[in-house]
């Protein structure tokens, strides 16, 4: 007998301020701050009793060392929540946040729960590389010239997008101060402060006076990458990373980084019996591939699959949260869909903001709901590319 499909609500979501590789989170673990997330974000709605959390979903990237051991369990028991809250760690790359949302949200419309976790979880600073800890390739991906581009950096398929969509140095330059830009002027006019929970970061120093070991606190509540002095004669100047007579520099790509953030869904039942006002219903969600040398166009191939989906067109988009992997992928995207540029990343992107990974769904959900909620409009997405080549794409409604 099939089960008719039933709505999922956002009733909360949060983020941790975003940090920069090496930077305020250095010596911060991941469990640490998805536990945080999670706190924060059960707290934005006290009249849901923990205990009745079904599940936690949490993507990571890198799900290995300090954010190994099924993080998602790690990080809810951390957090304080009751031990009958379980949870799983999930992983599709960059897309892991955002597909944890879509994840959490089917398990509500199907039925099979009425509250539930989603968040994602990532540190660069303690990750040994891009790879991970230990880089282990299968020996066929070299076999075929269909399957090498597995083995390419990001960076190098960046190059490729550039090169086939005819993406100059200056356009990427130029998108990437505008990150900066409007990330800064969001940051003076408070535009990030609903979305973001501060954290306390604790390191423990020896005092050498007396011998002692002493704790300095302190609390960290803005996103640490934006530069307010990035300038495109400055962007200039940096030499390509990835290949030699290339365009994607270190100032033209996203940052590394560290973050956590957290989204708590309920089904109508629960909404109505604990009276909430929800920030978004979620709509739909949508995966595709594409050749992996190109990794980066991902979302052209997501979008419009999730909006054939659920029957929202692009137009209908008041929000669009496009990760900026790349500027180059960024534009690319853009320009093949015939995006309005105005409505892509109105407070900046991963360029300027940051983009930890397996995080990034979850903290670019936090930004979209919050904004649309200050600003209105109907419909947002988020999408993003995939390493390995794919594209995901999630559509939410404000209500």
């Amino acid at each position: 007998m099939s089960k008719q499909i039933q709505d999922a609500y956002i009733v909360a979501a949060t983020r941790l301020p975003v940090g920069k590789r090496g930077g305020m989170f250095k010596t911060t673990r991941p469990d640490d701050m998805l536990a945080h997330a999670l706190r924060s974000v059960m707290a934005q709605v006290p009249a849901i009793d923990p205990a009745l959390v079904d599940d936690a979903i949490v993507g990571c990237a890198m799900p290995e060392a300090e954010q190994g051991m099924n993080v998602a369990r790690i990080g809810v028991l951390l957090a304080g929540l009751p031990q009958s809250v379980s949870g799983v760690t999930i992983n599709r790359f960059c897309s892991s946040g955002l597909q944890a949302v879509a994840m959490a949200a089917d398990r509500i419309r199907l039925g099979e729960a009425d509250v539930m976790l989603a968040a994602g979880t990532e540190t660069m600073s303690l990750m040994s590389n891009m790879m991970g800890n230990k880089v282990s390739l299968n020996p066929a991906v070299f076999d075929t010239d269909e399957n090498i581009a597995i083995a390419y950096g990001m960076g190098l398929t960046a190059e490729r997008v550039a090169q086939r969509w005819n993406i100059s140095r200056d356009e990427q330059d130029a998108f990437a101060v505008a990150s900066h830009q409007k990330a800064i002027a969001a940051i003076a006019a408070g535009h990030f402060k609903a979305e973001t929970t501060p954290h306390t970061i604790r390191n423990y120093l020896p005092d050498s006076a007396s011998g002692a070991v002493r704790l300095r606190e302190r609390i960290v509540d803005t996103d640490e990458g934006p530069r307010a002095d990035c300038t495109r004669e400055g962007l200039a100047k940096p030499r390509p990373v990835f290949f030699g007579k290339g365009s994607v520099t270190a100032g033209n790509a996203s940052q590394m980084s560290d973050g956590a953030g957290a989204v708590l869904l309920v089904s109508e039942k629960i909404l109505k019996q604990y009276n909430l006002t929800p920030l978004a219903r979620f709509v739909g969600f949508a995966v595709a591939g594409v050749a992996p040398e190109i990794m980066g166009i991902g979302p052209i191939a997501a979008i419009p699959k999730v909006l054939k989906q659920t029957g929202v067109k692009q137009d209908d988009l008041d929000w669009i949260e496009l990760n900026e992997a790349f500027a180059a992928q960024a534009l690319a995207v853009m320009r093949d869909l015939e995006i309005n540029p105005a409505k892509v990343n109105p407070l900046g992107g991963a360029i300027a903001l940051g983009h930890p990974l397996g995080a990034t769904g979850a903290i670019r959900t936090a930004t979209l709901l919050h904004g649309m909620q200050r600003t209105g409009g109907r419909y947002g997405l988020v999408s993003m590319c995939i390493g390995t080549g794919m594209g995901a794409a999630g559509v939410f409604e404000r209500v």
